[in-house]
């Protein structure tokens, strides 16, 4: 089969013809229609520092998928061949306290599709059948090339309550798009969203935004003005990674608010901690997705209504993935989805 592969310590990939990967009695080999570029395969591509510290190639990179399973293990009885499937990429170890107790999205021994282990950048892909997410005809098949970030959006934004609720977002990135769109649905009022990229916030307006706001020209406390608001915002959702905009954030939440954050910021962030003391203010850490709450989520807020697909902007062959890449590192892109049909 053709792959793409991090075959060596370096900047770029390698198209290469490689194994179908073999697979066990308990899971499937799903035919790969469809994948998303997610910012963790662009970390892999330039092999920046973290990449050099998690991966080790030959790899075959990738994990945002939509496919057909085409064989499956002699266990395996939820799923018949033909399935139309997804897949969830955090493969956890079952038997951890976390994961007895229902909380898997928690596990530490948690092993990653296309990081850790071959991924979906190939035109088969080998999973547990247990992270296996049948897909529901009502949805876009594309969508489901992007259900792994979609599942991060839906956590992070429905961390806390938003009905009613002023919300800020930091950074739009195409989760922090999405996440507009899903506390819109979830009975937001105001929707407030920054960036510094003005091509990504014309997006976010399209998505339902109250306000996309360049922070390179307006501050976030002029914002509030505007809208008339007097105590700050309710909620806040990190996705930027960007210890400005937290540190933005933070001043700007109402006493009590609440933050969740998506975003990984540099190991020596600083913040005001007695803003969040005396603030009364509530940090949640927010990593993947709530297995599998938060597929069920993003599946019925789809059916009901909520429509994502303008931030799936660019679409190409597997063969133009240098394209796919190139549109992402531009900042001229949301989702970028490569077709293996």
């Amino acid at each position: 089969m053709l792959a793409l592969v991090k075959d060596r310590r370096g900047r770029g990939l390698s198209l290469r013809r490689v194994p179908v990967p073999g697979f066990g009695i308990d899971d499937v080999l799903v035919k790969v229609d469809q994948t998303g570029i997610c910012g963790t395969d662009v970390h892999i591509y330039d092999w920046d520092d973290w990449a050099k510290r998690v991966i080790q190639p030959p790899l075959i990179i990738g994990h945002e998928f939509v496919g057909k399973i085409v064989d499956k293990g002699s266990n395996v009885k939820r799923f018949k061949i033909g399935d139309r499937v997804s897949g969830e990429g955090h493969i956890v170890c079952g038997r951890c306290r976390n994961c007895l107790a229902g909380r898997s999205h928690l596990c530490p021994e948690t092993v990653s599709v296309g990081v850790n282990r071959d991924g979906a950048f190939a035109e088969y892909l080998a999973l547990p059948a247990d992270n296996v997410w049948r897909c529901s005809a009502k949805v876009p098949r594309e969508i489901y090339a992007i259900f792994d970030p979609l599942g991060n959006a839906v956590h992070t934004a429905l961390s806390f309550e938003v009905l009613g609720e002023d919300v800020l977002i930091t950074g739009a990135g195409p989760i922090g798009i999405m996440a507009v769109t899903i506390v819109r649905q979830a009975g937001a009022r105001h929707v407030v969203i920054t960036d510094v990229n003005d091509y990504r916030l014309k997006l976010a307006e399209k998505m339902g935004a109250t306000l996309a706001v360049n922070v390179k020209r307006e501050r976030i406390d002029a914002v509030q003005k505007k809208l008339g608001m007097h105590e700050g915002f309710d909620v806040g959702l990190e996705m930027s990674g960007n210890p400005r905009a937290l540190r933005e954030m933070i001043a700007n939440m109402v006493h009590g608010g609440k933050i969740a954050m998506l975003g990984i910021q540099p190991s020596k962030t600083g913040i005001d901690w007695n803003r969040i003391v005396f603030g009364g203010l509530t940090i949640k850490g927010i990593y993947g997705r709530q297995m599998y709450e938060s597929w069920y989520k993003a599946t019925m807020l789809i059916e009901s209504g909520m429509d994502i697909s303008p931030v799936i902007t660019h679409r190409f062959a597997f063969e133009k993935f240098e394209s796919g890449f190139a549109a992402i590192k531009a900042g001229r892109a949301g989702k970028v989805v490569l077709s293996w049909a």
